[in-house]
């Protein structure tokens, strides 16, 4: 199983970016997936969620409205839209599968979720 994230860059306050993320030996429709970050010195939290089949999303409160996590199945690829992008958002953003459909308790628990992609790092200037 692999997951290849890729689009993440750099970009002045106001911007946009785009991260994908890949699966190869997995169908991410069969399990939650889910966009994490990292700034340095801070811990890894979830941003962004999106369960199989349903395709119910969710987002962390500092970035609703900003933005969008979607999946093209036929792709078997997961996005991130990123609008009005903020200086806080710098981080090496992250995504995760899950074998599993995961719940609100569970879902923003980083060990929950099976597999990882390498990383693609955002960086926003103001």
């Amino acid at each position: 199983v692999q997951l290849q994230a890729s689009g993440g860059g750099s970009v002045e306050t106001g911007g946009s970016l785009r991260p994908s993320c890949a699966a190869s030996g997995f169908t991410l429709n069969s399990g939650s997936t889910a966009w994490f970050r990292q700034a340095p010195g801070k811990e890894r939290e979830a941003v962004s969620g999106i369960r199989p089949y349903s395709g119910n999303t969710y987002y962390t409160e500092s970035v609703k409205g900003r933005f969008t996590i979607s999946r093209d199945n036929a792709k078997n690829t997961v996005y991130l839209q990123m609008n009005s992008l903020k200086p806080k958002d710098t981080a090496i953003y992250y995504c995760a599968a899950s074998r599993r459909s995961l719940i609100a308790s569970t879902r923003n628990v980083p060990t929950n979720y099976d597999y990882w992609g390498q990383g693609t790092q955002v960086t926003v200037s103001s």
